[in-house]
C-alpha cells in the first residue's frame, strides 16, 4: 500500500511539473504571414485595439465600424496552416471558444477561418481578420 502512494505520488508530482514548465507557444517570425497573426491575434485577445490595427492594411482600417470583438476572453487560436504567394498569403486558423459548463465541465465550440493578408512595403498586413478577432479602432477609422 505505501508502495502505491509512493508511486501516486510521484505521478502527481511529474504531472504538476509537465503542466506548470510548459510555457507560452514560440514565437513565430513576424516577418511572416503566421507571424503577423500570430501577434495581432495576441494583441485583440490582450484588448490592444491600437497594436492590433498596426497589422492591418488601410482597407481593411477604412471598413472598420469601431467595434470591438464581442467575445475575446476563452479564445484559443491555433495556426492550421499558411499558403504564402508573392504578394498575398491565407493563414488558416481554428479558433476554439470555451464557455462556462455545467455538470459535466467547459463547452467548447471550435471553427476554421481563414485571414487573408497582402504584402505592403516589404511588410505582411491583414486584409481580411477573422470574425470573431476582427477590430476596428474607432480612432483608426478615418484614414483615407
Amino acid at each position: 500500500m505505501l508502495v502505491v502512494l509512493a508511486v501516486l505520488g510521484v505521478v502527481v508530482i511529474v504531472a504538476l511539473i509537465v503542466v506548470f514548465t510548459r510555457g507560452r507557444p514560440t514565437p513565430l517570425d513576424a516577418g511572416t504571414p503566421g507571424g503577423v497573426v500570430q501577434r495581432y491575434s495576441a494583441a485583440v485577445l490582450a484588448g490592444d485595439e491600437d497594436l492590433a490595427a498596426g497589422y492591418l492594411t488601410e482597407d481593411a482600417l477604412s471598413d472598420c465600424d469601431g467595434q470591438s470583438p464581442s467575445i475575446t476572453e476563452d479564445i484559443r487560436v491555433t495556426l492550421v496552416g499558411t499558403t504564402e504567394r508573392d504578394t498575398s498569403a491565407d493563414v488558416r486558423v481554428t479558433l476554439t471558444t470555451s464557455y462556462d459548463g455545467g455538470p459535466f465541465g467547459p463547452n467548447e465550440y471550435r471553427s476554421d477561418d481563414v485571414f487573408d493578408l497582402l504584402k505592403v512595403d516589404d511588410a505582411w498586413r491583414i486584409e481580411q481578420a477573422s470574425w470573431q478577432l476582427a477590430v476596428g479602432p474607432a480612432a483608426e477609422k478615418d484614414i483615407p
